[in-house]
């Protein structure tokens, strides 16, 4: 059963996950996932599930693409193949934060661009160099993407 709740009632619910009992935790499974939780879940991996599924309901959960990569991963895997990776999609208002020599930096993804300190930049990579003074791939230094082995 899918339920649905504003963005501004999630913060409170997911804050309280931990406080619940666990027939509490597997009565919210229920209602999100329409079955018991699996035999034997740590309660820790059942206030993750629940609270991404709750995120999930908010905020729309994996596009197709990524949805498809999941679900071909474990033949690719088999086989020996790495599938290609989904391209990165953030959603406007996402925040990102980076700490760097003991300075924390939050960016905001905007429609054009993002915002760091309250100015503009095109790009992540722009708000890495504003903050390292060198080029850095912006997605490699907020950590949305692996470095080179």
């Amino acid at each position: 059963m899918k339920r649905t709740i504003d963005a501004g009632r999630l913060a409170g619910e997911l804050a309280g996950l931990p406080d619940l009992d666990r027939p509490a935790l597997v009565e919210q499974w229920r209602k999100l996932y329409g079955n018991a939780p699996p035999a034997g879940i740590s309660r820790q991996l059942m206030i993750r599930a629940i609270a991404y599924r709750m995120q999930e309901n908010v905020s729309g959960g994996l596009d197709s693409a990524t949805r498809r990569w999941l679900e071909k991963a474990p033949d690719d895997a088999s086989a020996g193949r790495q599938g290609a990776v989904p391209a990165l999609t953030i959603k406007p208002g996402t925040r990102l934060l980076r700490e760097w020599h003991g300075v924390t930096y939050e960016v905001i993804v905007l429609e054009k661009g993002v915002q760091c300190n309250g100015k503009h930049y095109r790009s992540l990579s722009k708000v890495a160099r504003a903050i390292t003074g060198t080029r850095w791939s912006g997605p490699l230094f907020f950590g949305l993407r692996k470095g080179a082995a």
